[in-house]
């Protein structure tokens, strides 16, 4: 069996909405099973929070996102962003874009002094990502 390396992001109610935005900037399938569902909560108000949602886009990327549950703390901050990364500029660009809905720009997509194209910001869902083209080879 392959393994892979995935990112899993834990939402506080939003994670449907999130798996949804991802879907349309990424593409791929969605699946999406919750709590009540899986028989994990004994609380009626959490049965259709998420408990478990997972994206795979065209290219092979994979996403994950999910509820918190009661009681699980989540944090408003974090020392980790996604990074999208390749030569494909147009692919890259329609990323870049689709993310920009709602979103706050800390690096605009631009020239870098390395030679690639970058650009970082913070989506609408508080999550970082980064998005790197990379430069003509010489």
């Amino acid at each position: 069996m392959a393994m892979r390396f995935n990112p899993y992001i834990h939402l506080a109610g939003r994670a449907r909405e999130a798996l949804e935005f991802y879907q349309s900037v990424l593409g791929g399938q969605l699946q999406i099973s919750t709590y009540g569902e899986g028989g994990m909560s004994q609380n009626p108000a959490e049965a259709q929070k998420v408990m478990h949602g997972q994206l795979e886009a065209p290219n092979g990327f994979v996403l994950m996102v999910s509820d918190a549950p009661e009681g699980m703390p989540v944090s408003n901050t974090s020392n980790i962003s996604l990074s999208l990364s390749g030569d494909d500029e147009a692919q890259l660009r329609r990323y870049w874009e689709g993310l920009l809905d709602g979103a706050q720009v800390v690096e605009p997509l631009e020239k870098a002094p390395w030679g690639d194209t970058f650009g970082m910001l913070t989506d609408k869902f508080g999550i970082g990502w980064m998005v790197n083209i990379a430069g003509q080879q010489g």
